[in-house]
């Protein structure tokens, strides 16, 4: 009995050696969530979206990674979702300018549009706004753009962050026409948010560990499982959560790849 629970021990040892070495592996790769949606009205119009970067100082490859798998797509919009810094502190990022420096490569014909997430409003709201917006790329604090693609009209809605700033619907669809699409760092403002073409939204990673048959055990969200990740349709309106790009806490992924998505209307 004392030997089999000896190999029991070292099995289960080496298998969480394993599971650890993977989980550590994990955040490192890179997936495409394709979606398609339904809209005559934007028909042929193709959006690239992606969020929670967290860019640690050390972390130049995985973010030129993202930016040429965004790129690859020839998106006819790219919309970034927030948390582009990582931590609570300055020094655990890298350089907001090094980060807008590199986003400033992104590629598509309609333009660049974003959002600032929780991370982002510790580090600095200022300087992560004055960092982008220098690198053409528009930040909508409750503000929208009316833009012009493929012959559509197509109304970008951006809403500040819901954990750290005060989102106000009222003020960020002022003379906004629809169709719109809706960025939001936060899903939690869904259940308020006016009708859209979509919403896009990030900041749950997904769970950033999903395990088998249980789901991801925590998930930064009031809802939990209801806004974890995907496609989601409530009363009329369309929402798409990305599972994000980097990690929070743990810096650890199990069965949630880092993604960035790419939808496409017809």
């Amino acid at each position: 009995m004392t030997k089999l629970i000896r190999r029991l021990f070292i099995f289960c040892s080496l298998l969480a050696a394993l599971l650890l070495a993977y989980g550590l592996y994990e955040p490192y790769t890179l997936q495409t969530a394709h979606y398609t949606l339904n809209n005559p009205e934007l028909a042929g119009i193709k959006i690239a979206f992606a969020a929670d970067f967290h860019i640690a100082p050390d972390d130049t490859k995985r973010l030129e990674k993202t930016i040429s798998a965004l790129n690859r797509e020839q998106p006819d919009i790219i919309i970034l979702g927030g948390d582009y810094v990582k931590g609570h502190k300055q020094y655990t990022s890298m350089p907001v300018a090094d980060i807008a420096a590199r986003l400033a490569k992104l590629q598509a014909p309609a333009g660049i549009y974003a959002v600032l997430g929780n991370h982002d409003i510790w580090y600095g709201k200022d300087a992560v706004t004055a960092a982008l917006q220098n690198h053409n790329i528009t930040v909508l604090d409750n503000q929208n753009r009316r833009i012009k693609i493929k012959n559509h009209n197509l109304t970008i809605v951006g809403i500040s962050d819901l954990a750290t700033d005060k989102p106000d619907f009222i003020k960020a669809f002022r003379n906004a026409a629809a169709p719109a699409v809706l960025i939001t760092h936060s899903p939690d403002t869904f259940p308020e948010s006016p009708k859209t073409a979509l919403t896009l939204a990030a900041h749950t990673h997904g769970g950033q560990i999903r395990l088998p048959f249980i789901g991801a055990p925590v998930v930064n969200s009031a809802y939990g499982q209801r806004y974890n990740n995907g496609l989601i349709s409530e009363n009329g309106k369309t929402m798409i959560v990305t599972q994000g790009l980097g990690t929070s806490i743990l810096p650890l992924r199990f069965n949630c790849r880092p993604e960035i998505v790419v939808v496409t209307f017809r």
